[in-house]
């Protein structure tokens, strides 16, 4: 989803979205008000923060601050797994893939999100999934490296795994 898409549904949820001169954080969200940082050069990342902030109000509750506390790093973890799975999700690594994506760079610039936020993506996958995931008669393979592969063109391949 772009930032504009993001605004007009935090909107609709009854949030109050401003852009901020916010010193620590990329992106604060506190009751009913979300705080993006100001100077945030592209649209691009202010969607990915403003993701984010969205899957902290739909999966966290109270301060989560201190992430020396574990509760605090599961929230923190469940919000930006919402965040990847409304950006990008499995059928987006899956489009990208088909549409002749074949690294990063152009899987992001696909997606329209930025290269941290894709790669932080494939990690998180990678810890929920395990090494692959089937979906949508695809494989998507996260280690030792990414790929997306149809199930016949896996089978094909099994003996190099």
């Amino acid at each position: 989803m772009t930032y504009e898409d993001l605004l007009s549904a935090a909107d609709s949820l009854g949030l109050i979205t401003r852009e901020k001169d916010l010193q620590a954080y990329d992106g604060r969200i506190k009751g009913r008000r979300v705080a993006i940082r100001r100077s945030i050069p592209t649209q691009k990342k202010k969607a990915c923060v403003l993701a984010e902030e969205l899957g902290h109000y739909f999966t966290s509750s109270g301060n989560i601050l201190d992430l020396d506390d574990v509760t605090a790093r599961k929230q923190e973890r469940r919000a930006r797994l919402w965040a990847f799975n409304v950006q990008i999700g499995l059928s987006g690594l899956i489009h990208a893939s088909n549409a002749g994506c074949h690294n990063l760079y152009e899987s992001a610039e696909y997606l329209d999100v930025t290269e941290r936020f894709l790669a932080d993506c494939l990690d998180c996958y990678r810890e929920k999934y395990g090494p692959w995931i089937r979906h949508q008669g695809h494989i998507i393979r996260f280690d030792p490296f990414f790929e997306v592969l149809t199930e016949e063109e896996a089978m094909s391949r099994i003996n190099d795994w």
